[in-house]
């Protein structure tokens, strides 16, 4: 009897519409998703966006009052949320589950353009999972953002073949890239695979067109992102934010690629077995399209040598894809395996259920749903009277946000920019090491309030001088005003 009732919520696959799909997938990505609209921060990266943001919105263009290393694109679509919303939460969490959606929709579309509507539906459901569980994806990254415009592209891409389409896919990509821009090796990928099957159907020149029509698309949204600041006659700004420090960064990021050969490995396999079984038919374009782009994510880590669950984020719409259409070849699907995909549709979000009780039992607790110290230390702060202009976030840097406060320097923005040095040239630092700006912030700016972590380093283990300056500078100069949860809140003494 419970089979029957489990068999019966799955799809009639061939009923299914795209209106239906979508509001299935955000349906989906709400609900799971839902929970954490009311945390103070998922992931710290987010706090930093959220900054950078509404300094635009303040009137100063990205990289001008503060800084940060992403694409400016990122920080726009930050803007215009709270630019239309106000400074919302709920309306940033909320954009980023339809965000989910949209990339799973075209997920969807993609699988049932090149397999089946089976493989497409599955492969979204798939990715609504893996965009907003396992870590700190529930927050709105930049990973999410440039795949929110990837996907597209990708699509119009196997779809269509008419030039006016490449143009379109141009733009899309364009954005995608300066919101994410390791993905210019994926992009790389796909000028390869139309260049080489432009020469393998003799037609190379209609290959080159199509690619100078594509790359036009993609030069459009470059040169506008750089427009604003050759107005502004800060042209350099933009090249040392966008193109440069990124690429120092990447430099001094850049670990063992033995860390990424694992997956490599498995990937490698998993093509070539599936190859060798015909489970992909390599001879399909749209296959080899799927697979080149992925080598070329992929390949992305190995430059960096570095892999976790926010760069997976661009991996993981085309793996599903190509995983669907591997085990749809392999494996003969029966209503029988129905039920324990969607028991297991039903037991995996336990990040979901276990945030949901936390904001039930917070709300009994304290009245509102919102939580986190990013959260309740600015409130506490406000309620006991403390200095909320002059303060300094080494933790919890959203609270700058609630406190209509900025970050005292560029520095700053993010607390652990305070220890890259190697980037203080691309923003025009004065202080060239991460002690001189540390000694800068405590001791001639002198922030009234500080923040810190309880029982925690204040910046990454490594930084172990840095760490210890700061700890006897509070010792000296600050008293500890209160604990609130897990962060630390020190006023400046009299006359320090």
């Amino acid at each position: 009897m419970l089979s029957k009732v489990i068999t019966s919520l799955t799809p009639t696959y061939e009923k299914l519409n795209d209106r239906k799909v979508f509001l299935w997938l955000t349906l989906i990505s709400v609900l799971l998703r839902l929970p954490f609209f009311f945390r103070d921060y998922v992931d710290r990266d987010e706090s930093t966006f959220i900054l950078m943001a509404q300094s635009w919105i303040d009137g100063h263009l990205p990289y001008t009052q503060l800084w940060d290393l992403k694409p400016p694109l990122v920080y726009l679509f930050f803007a215009l949320i709270i630019y239309i919303f106000g400074k919302s939460f709920i309306a940033i969490r909320l954009v980023g589950a339809l965000a989910v959606a949209i990339i799973a929709f075209f997920t969807y579309k993609i699988g049932k353009e090149v397999k089946s509507t089976l493989v497409g539906f599955w492969a979204a459901i798939g990715c609504v999972y893996l965009l907003s569980l396992f870590g700190s994806l529930q927050g709105v990254m930049s990973e999410h953002l440039s795949m929110l415009f990837f996907m597209p592209a990708l699509y119009i891409l196997i779809k269509y073949n008419q030039k006016k389409w490449f143009f379109f896919a141009g733009i899309s990509l364009g954005i995608s890239l300066m919101m994410k821009l390791n993905l210019a090796y994926a992009v790389l990928g796909i000028v390869l695979f139309f260049m080489v099957s432009g020469y393998r159907n003799k037609n190379l020149l209609q290959g080159l067109f199509k690619m100078m029509i594509l790359g036009s698309g993609i030069v459009l949204i470059v040169v506008l992102t750089a427009l604003p600041y050759a107005l502004d006659e800060v042209f350099s700004v933009w090249i040392d934010s966008v193109i440069l420090a990124p690429l120092a960064y990447a430099k001094t990021l850049q670990s063992s690629i033995f860390k990424v050969l694992p997956l490599c490995v498995v990937l490698l396999a998993a093509a070539v077995v599936s190859w060798k079984k015909k489970w992909l038919n390599f001879r399909e374009p749209a296959i080899v399209l799927l697979v080149t782009v992925s080598a070329g994510v992929v390949f992305s880590f190995l430059k960096s040598g570095k892999v976790n669950g926010h760069y997976l984020m661009q991996l993981y719409p085309i793996l599903l894809v190509l995983i669907g259409i591997a085990l749809t070849n392999a494996i003969v699907f029966k209503s029988k395996y129905y039920p324990i995909i969607l028991v297991l549709a039903f037991l995996i979000p336990a990040e979901s259920y276990k945030e949901y009780y936390a904001i039930i039992k917070n709300k009994v607790t304290h009245g509102t749903y919102f939580n986190g110290e990013g959260i309740s230390v600015p409130n506490s702060i406000l309620t006991n009277g403390l200095n909320s202009k002059e303060v300094l976030f080494f933790e919890y840097h959203i609270g700058y946000w609630l406190l209509d406060a900025s970050p005292p320097t560029k520095a700053a923005t993010h607390p652990s920019n305070i220890c890259r040095a190697d980037l203080f040239p691309y923003f025009d630092n004065p202080r060239k090491t991460s002690m001189a700006e540390l000694v800068f912030l405590m001791d001639s700016i002198r922030p009234k309030t500080v923040i810190t972590r309880k029982d925690k380093s204040v910046f990454d283990k490594e930084y172990i001088a840095e760490d210890a300056y700061v700890r006897a500078y509070l010792t000296d100069h600050y008293s500890l005003e209160g604990i609130v949860g897990r962060a630390e809140i020190f006023t400046r003494l009299e006359g320090q």
